[in-house]
């Protein structure tokens, strides 16, 4: 299943959601930056990430209390352990 937009789908908003907060972990986006929500796409009626609109609650929260900062570092390791880093 493909959507017309071409962006990535998610057949649910749960699953979005998910990706979104993965998204912070893994990859060091600037403050405010990278994608910052999850909409109902209306072409393919499945979940996309977007960079508009406020941000998700739950990432707000993660961000806030510093999980995403932790777990973005442990990423790193994990990474330069792999021999990736």
């Amino acid at each position: 299943m493909k959507c017309p937009t071409g962006k990535r789908l998610y057949l649910t908003e749960q699953l979005a959601e998910t990706a979104l907060i993965e998204a912070h972990i893994h990859f060091d986006y600037r403050s405010g930056g990278g994608p910052l929500a999850v909409y109902l796409c209306e072409e393919c009626a499945n979940y996309h990430l977007t960079s508009r609109g406020p941000m998700n609650e739950r990432l707000s929260q993660l961000i806030a209390n510093g999980t995403i900062k932790k777990q973005l570092e442990a990423s790193r390791w994990q990474d330069k352990f792999k021999g990736r880093g």
